[in-house]
């Protein structure tokens, strides 16, 4: 007997090449959709006995929002989740947000037209592979992973940072020195420092690097951070001469002015 189901995915295409497969199968399809502020309540309206709730991203926050909005109005639903192979974590969130089984998105159709049957009849359907997979992270942990937009920011100076957001925003060397007021040769050693520390071979690959890693938007709101932090704050104590002025830290000091006779 056919499985009364809705396809839900992130993508259409994709929803409605199993939407079409499962037809081929005898299971009635009612609808396929890609999700949207409405793909919950889509479901909630047409009641299926099994819905397919396909995602790309199982940890990001709010993945499983509609599945907790269609088990609330309709807990005669079984959600099953398609989505990547997940941390334990993400299986964890599937589950506790009510879904009835996690399958991996690159499963045969058998695989899943068998989670729909299990999931349908009231049983949880997950792999015995996944099951193992979160076991297997769960007692041996993975490293954290890098953030290399912080790891990268760290190896940079406040000066170099500035010449890089200045490199990312299209500058070459003689408005990177005119903006910082330095010499144009100061600033072409600074472009350079950053080239090797980033270990890039040129400005453009540095501005993609730091946009891909989150560099800028990391250097944006530290430097942001500071300025509210240092609003209306006069130099103190100890603070060093010329900040702000543009001098480099080799930078002679501006000569005394002349005394009046």
């Amino acid at each position: 007997m056919g499985v009364r189901l809705m396809v839900v995915d992130d993508h259409r295409l994709l929803a409605e090449a199993l939407a079409s497969a499962l037809k081929l199968r005898g299971h009635r399809v009612l609808a396929a959709a890609a999700p949207s502020a409405g793909a919950a309540e889509l479901v909630v309206s047409r009641a299926p006995e099994v819905c397919l709730l396909g995602t790309a991203a199982p940890a990001r926050p709010g993945a499983f929002d509609p599945v907790v909005r269609i088990k609330k109005e309709r807990p005669q639903v079984a959600v099953v989740v398609l989505g990547p192979v997940p941390s334990p974590r993400g299986i964890a969130a599937a589950f506790a947000a009510g879904a009835s089984g996690y399958v991996r998105n690159d499963e045969r159709i058998e695989g899943v037209e068998r989670a729909m049957m299990k999931a349908r009849a009231g049983e949880s359907a997950v792999s015995p592979q996944l099951l193992q997979q979160a076991f297997e992270e769960l007692l041996h942990p993975a490293a954290q992973p890098d953030d290399e937009g912080a790891r990268l920011l760290e190896l940079l100076t406040p000066r170099e940072v500035e010449v890089l957001m200045r490199v990312a925003d299209g500058e070459d060397t003689r408005l990177i020195a005119a903006g910082m007021e330095i010499a144009p040769s100061t600033a072409r050693t600074h472009v350079q420092r950053v080239l090797m520390k980033l270990e890039v071979g040129s400005r453009l690959e540095a501005a993609a690097l730091a946009a891909r890693t989150g560099l800028l938007d990391r250097a944006a709101g530290g430097r942001a951070a500071r300025a509210a932090a240092g609003a209306g704050a006069g130099p103190g104590p100890g603070s060093a001469p010329g900040l702000g002025l543009g001098l480099e830290p080799d930078d002679p000091p501006p000569p005394p002015p002349p005394l009046s006779e």
